[in-house]
Parts: C-alpha cells; sequence; structure tokens
C-alpha cells in the first residue's frame, strides 16, 4: 500500500542531507518528524516538528513510530539498534541490517568480495598484534579506522611496513582496515534507487575530486568509456540487490590507471556527491528517497543538463559576514544551496552551487570562475 501525502514521515538525523529530504518531502505534501539532539538542527528548522532527544531515547523512538507512517535516516552514523526498535512497529528504511554493514569497513568490504566485487587489496587490523601480519602487504597503503572515519578523518598513510605502528597508534588502536594504496584515473560514484520490490533506478554516473579527504567537486555526467559505466553501475545495482536494499543508495568506485573497477565504499543514503541531481535531473535523490520509502514509483532520473557542483566549506567565510554570494546569485546557470547552519568551521560542509551548461567543459569553467571569486 503506498503512502501518499498528507501522510507523516520520520527523520532520523537533522543535519543538511535531512533538511534536503524534509524540502523534498514538505513540497510534495508530506509532513515530516525529525528526531535528532541539536537544538539548531539544519533539518529540524525546516520539519514539521522536531524532535530534540538522543537516537537512542526510547520515548522519543516512540513518538516517532506512533505518529509516522515510515522512517528513514539521514547518514550511516545512527545507532543500528534504533531502527531495529523501530521496525517493531513502522516500517523502516534502509534496513538495520544495511546500516551495520555500512558502519564498519571491514564488513563492508567483507560483503563486497562475497559478492564476486573487486576492492583494493586489504586486512583487518583488530589490535596490535595483528600488526605483523602487514609485514608482506604491498606499501604504500592507508590505515583507515573501521568505523565512523568519513572526509577523511581517521585515515593514516603509512609508506611502508615501518610506519604502520606509529599510524595505529595515531588512530587510537581502534579495529582498523589497511588498505592499498590505488594509482587512480577517476574516482566515480552512482547514486541509486531500489523500491521495496526490487526495481533499481540509477542517476548519471559523477566523477569526483578530493581536496583533504573531502570532495571537492563532482561533474557529472563522469566522463568514461560506455563499458566502465556499465561495469560500475551494474556492480551498484548488485550491491543494492544483495543488501536487500529499499531508499537511496550511493557507492564510490575508484578507476585504477589500468581501468580496473574497484569498488571503495557505499552509503546507505543520498550522497554529497548527488547533489548535482537537485539542478540538473528531472527528479533529486531527495525526491526519490521519499518515493521510495513511501512505495511509489521511481521518478525519472534523466539529467537534462551538464553539470559541475562544488561543496563549499566554511574556509572561505571571512572573519566578519559571508561571502559574496552576489557573484553567484548574479549568474542565471549558477544555483546556491546554503543549508542553514549556524557557525561556519574550516572543514564543515555549509552549502554547495552547482553550475549548470550543454557540456561539463563549459559547466567547470564557470565553476572554476565562482570558485575564484569566494575563495
Amino acid at each position: 500500500m503506498a503512502i501518499l501525502p498528507g501522510s507523516t514521515l520520520g527523520m532520523l538525523g537533522g543535519g543538511q542531507l535531512g533538511r534536503m529530504f524534509v524540502t523534498a518531502a514538505r513540497t510534495m505534501g508530506y509532513q515530516v518528524v525529525v528526531l535528532d539532539p541539536d537544538v539548531n538542527s539544519p533539518a529540524g528548522g525546516m520539519a514539521s516538528e522536531h524532535l530534540q532527544a538522543a537516537y537512542t531515547d526510547h520515548e522519543a523512538l516512540d513518538t516517532l513510530a506512533r505518529r509516522c507512517a515510515a522512517i528513514t535516516t539521514e547518514f550511516e552514523n545512527i545507532p543500528a539498534d534504533s531502527l531495529e526498535y523501530l521496525a517493531k512497529s513502522c516500517p523502516v528504511h534502509p534496513s538495520a541490517s544495511a546500516l551495520r554493514i555500512a558502519q564498519n569497513r571491514l564488513s563492508e568490504k567483507d560483503f563486497f568480495t562475497s559478492i564476486g566485487l573487486n576492492t583494493a587489496a586489504y586486512i583487518g587490523i583488530e589490535c596490535e598484534d595483528d600488526i605483523v601480519q602487514a609485514e608482506n602487504f604491498a606499501f604504500p597503503a592507508i590505515l583507515k579506522t573501521a568505523t565512523l572515519g568519513y572526509d577523511g578523518k581517521g585515515q593514516v598513510v603509512c609508506k611502508s611496513f615501518d610506519e604502520l605502528s606509529a599510524a595505529f597508534a595515531r588512530i587510537g588502536g581502534h579495529q582498523s582496515v589497511l588498505e592499498k594504496k590505488i594509482d587512480l584515473a577517476k574516482e566515480v560514484s552512482v547514486v541509486l534507487c531500489r523500491s521495496q520490490s526490487g526495481e533499481i533506478d540509477c542517476f548519471p554516473l559523477a566523477e569526483n575530486q578530493h581536496r583533504n579527504g573531502i570532495l571537492d567537486i563532482s561533474i557529472a555526467p563522469a566522463e568514461l568509456p560506455q563499458s566502465l559505466t556499465d561495469e560500475v553501475r551494474s556492480a551498484a545495482c548488485r550491491i543494492a540487490d544483495g543488501l536487500d536494499y529499499c531508499g537511496v543508495l550511493a557507492v564510490e568506485f575508484f578507476i585504477s590507471a589500468d581501468n580496473k573497477v574497484l569498488v571503495n565504499e557505499m552509503a546507505p543514503r543520498p550522497h554529497n556527491s548527488g547533489h548535482y541531481t537537485l539542478d540538473a535531473c528531472v527528479t533529486s535523490q531527495f525526491e526519490q528517497q521519499v518515493r521510495m520509502m513511501c512505495g511509489l514509483q521511481a521518478g525519472s532520473s534523466r539529467q537534462h543538463s551538464a553539470v559541475a557542483m562544488w561543496n563549499v566549506l566554511g574556509d572561505i567565510w571571512p572573519e566578519q559576514g559571508e561571502p559574496a554570494w552576489d557573484k553567484v546569485l548574479q549568474r542565471g546557470d549558477a544555483k546556491l544551496h546554503l543549508y542553514g547552519k549556524t557557525e561556519a568551521r574550516a572543514g564543515r560542509k555549509m552549502g554547495h552551487i552547482t553550475c549548470l551548461a550543454q557540456d561539463t567543459d563549459q559547466a567547470l569553467e564557470l565553476l572554476v570562475k565562482l570558485q575564484q571569486q569566494l575563495s
């Protein structure tokens, strides 16, 4: 039975992804209750109601389940136990089991290999005694915490085995994954949606450029041979099927210098690299999230404009006031999205800008001009 406008939807998490979900849902006629502990939650300020409570607060979870026809999540670090608790009394998408896999890099990579996909060579390191197992590992490599690392956090590059012990201590001696550093040609991602009945729809691939471990620019469609594009999409669909997933899923891939497709990681939610869909596609990734949790047919994922997107961080804010947004707003082919965050900090995602054009070269040229004017 489809959940139709007028119903109330629930969102665990109140950051910018939740804010854009709330905007899409309310535009379609739904009410949205956001559960987030932050009094200044960007999504909470846009929602029909903001439950300011911890994600583990059973009283708040009971309220959410009682008021909502279905519940989704904003990011993967929501406690999976909370999703499991909610699922006893309300439809929850994605599932707690999918979230658990995505929350741990080692579990995630083991899952990818179990369904026959290629990743960079890796081994798990649980404790100091496990380091000796990496003596014959192919360096240079990257040591990553198995949990809670994102945007380059919890990662240390090791040029040789001799640096591994210090790197393990630097990340606090937590469970980790040691991953071979790849000779990269490109990094690409695909955002897809999968329905409760298993139908999948993919957005065009985005090519991603990172700075200091944080996504800087996404360009879509990615310039990639059709054979590699098909391989990436097929791998992402296999992941969604393997998880029996429902919702929006993003999968990041490495394309090596010798044209091998390697799965990097997944995000069981809309993704930074999919923000371009808000302006360049018939349906956005956030509307797809609403449609999937409500049992509706996917909207068209057709891209109607080439696009380059810039992830705007707090680094560009002046000591007083705001950046020169007029430089963006005087352009008819550039779109400004700000996330309603009250404090700009270095490395904090404050918004994004998309530049639309007939081809990606033109879109990127405009974006670079705006970066220079604002930075």
